[in-house]
């Protein structure tokens, strides 16, 4: 869906709208969705900028990044967004973005896809480290058992440096 200028010079656009797992493309992110993302936004025209406000909700499944185990990350997102023209910053030397407009985005052309700014508004709602629970314990980093699973016969790293089993390499 196009959220067009030509359309937001009319009215403002109301979307409801639910996206099938899968009919989103999140450019090779280490997540799946496994449930349908349903979007609720407004987008209206202030000015030259394109304004969007609304909710989002989706499930993802990832791996957590400790024991490698799957792990179910729900997403519920507000968001309040405003895109500018680019025109308006594009000159050939070095601008320097004034404090207020760092959280403005831009776009070019006749309008915005939708399907872009959900799939942003996805990725930026993911924890930089996916953990599946707060006391997982991870592998063994020597023999690679998941160690919430089973206890692994290892003698427990040396105290010291953390690349000491590094040394007989």
């Amino acid at each position: 869906m196009l959220i067009s200028l030509q359309e937001l010079e009319l009215h403002r656009i109301v979307v409801s709208k639910t996206y099938a797992p899968g009919a989103l493309d999140y450019r090779g992110a280490e997540f799946r969705q496994v449930s349908p993302l349903t979007v609720n936004a407004v987008a209206e025209l202030v000015g030259a900028d394109i304004r969007i406000q609304g909710r989002l909700e989706t499930c993802l499944e990832g791996t957590c990044d400790r024991c490698l185990g799957t792990v179910e990350i729900p997403v519920a997102r507000d968001f309040d967004l405003v895109y500018r023209p680019v025109k308006t910053i594009a000159r050939e030397e070095e601008i320097k973005i004034p404090e207020d407009e760092l959280e403005v985005g831009f776009y070019h052309g006749e309008g915005i896809a939708l399907a872009d700014v959900l799939t942003e508004q996805v990725i930026l709602s993911l924890p930089m480290k996916v953990i599946c629970r707060s006391e997982c314990l991870g592998l063994c980093p020597t023999c690679g058992a998941n160690r919430n699973r089973e206890v692994c016969g290892c003698p427990p790293p040396e105290e010291g440096s953390p690349f000491a089993s590094l040394r007989g390499l």
